[in-house]
């Protein structure tokens, strides 16, 4: 079978999707299939040359906006090229951190209020102050925790919006909840074992603790039953609701014994650091085995949405 790995691409994350990329590249069974790299540098590259690789299946290794925000899995779909993960709509709602939260409050999942502002016209420090200080500072639609930033108090919250939109349109500003961040890894609607995360150096899961070696303490958490319980129901129903396939990651705070989910991620990262891989070799998964796993249930998926007829 003929693998494209794609990577690259032109969101903020472009650095960390080539990571994902080349680590696929170095775990996928070479006795099973011949690997294409697919580096994307601008949204024409991926038809001319998905196209011109001749490929059976898309591994996507792209991160943020025009790779997991369904804008690329619609234009393999026109190609006819199956892909992995999840389908469009699901890459879509996930993405957008304030849709997808709307639907998580409408049928009871915990995750943190807050204000949605549409740029600057929207800032209004008093708003800020009646949901209490600190709050967390994000775009709406990104990821691998660029351009957010905690803010303590008030002089700091013009600067932090004005980065966040640098990257979106969008901004939410959030509560921030001290409590253990959990990440829960699925694959086929299973849930791997669960990782808690604790950042070296500072005071959340930052972009440096994500990705610096050392930069944060990521191990399978020990939780009392009936807590562990309300975690794995709080990251099923997420991955349920917003009809994700195949594999996903559900990033959460526990605070007093309550998940609260933070957000939805359709194409997590795997790079070497990652948090995915770690639970999959938690629950004695290796790499190469999860890439198997992802390209044979993607290519099921397809078949079944597309009816067509696909050799595995």
């Amino acid at each position: 079978m003929k693998i494209g790995v794609i990577m690259g691409g032109i969101s903020s994350e472009r650095e960390v999707s080539l990571q994902t990329g080349q680590e696929m590249i170095r775990h996928l069974d070479r006795s099973r299939y011949e690997v294409v790299p697919i580096v994307i540098d601008q949204r024409a590259d991926l038809i001319a040359q998905a196209q011109q690789a001749d490929i059976d299946l898309a591994l996507l290794a792209l991160h943020g906006q025009y790779g997991e925000d369904g804008t690329v899995q619609g234009v393999l779909e026109t190609l006819g090229i199956p892909y992995t993960g999840s389908g469009v709509l699901a890459s879509s709602l996930c993405m957008n951190k304030e849709l997808s939260k709307k639907l998580l409050k409408a049928v009871g999942v915990h995750t943190p209020e807050g204000l949605c502002w549409q740029g600057m016209k929207d800032y209004k420090p008093q708003a800020v102050k009646r949901l209490g200080y600190p709050v967390i500072v994000k775009p709406n639609m990104g990821g691998s925790s660029i351009g957010i930033q905690l803010v303590h108090k008030e002089k700091e919250l013009l600067p932090a919006v004005q980065q966040a939109c640098s990257f979106d349109q969008e901004i939410l500003i959030e509560p921030y909840i001290k409590g253990t961040e959990l990440t829960c890894s699925i694959v086929d609607g299973e849930v791997l074992p669960i990782i808690g995360i604790r950042s070296a150096h500072s005071e959340w899961f930052d972009y440096k603790a994500k990705y610096e070696p050392g930069g944060a303490e990521e191990k399978v958490i020990q939780l009392p039953p009936a807590t562990r319980q309300r975690v794995r129901e709080a990251a099923l129903a997420s991955y349920r609701l917003l009809q994700c396939k195949v594999y996903a990651r559900v990033d959460m705070i526990l605070c007093q014994d309550v998940p609260y989910v933070l957000e939805v991620n359709t194409l997590p990262g795997m790079t070497e650091n990652s948090l995915l891989p770690k639970s999959a070799a938690a629950a004695d998964m290796t790499f190469t085995q999860l890439l198997n796993r992802i390209i044979a249930s993607s290519l099921l998926e397809r078949k079944q949405e597309w009816g067509m007829v696909q050799d595995v």
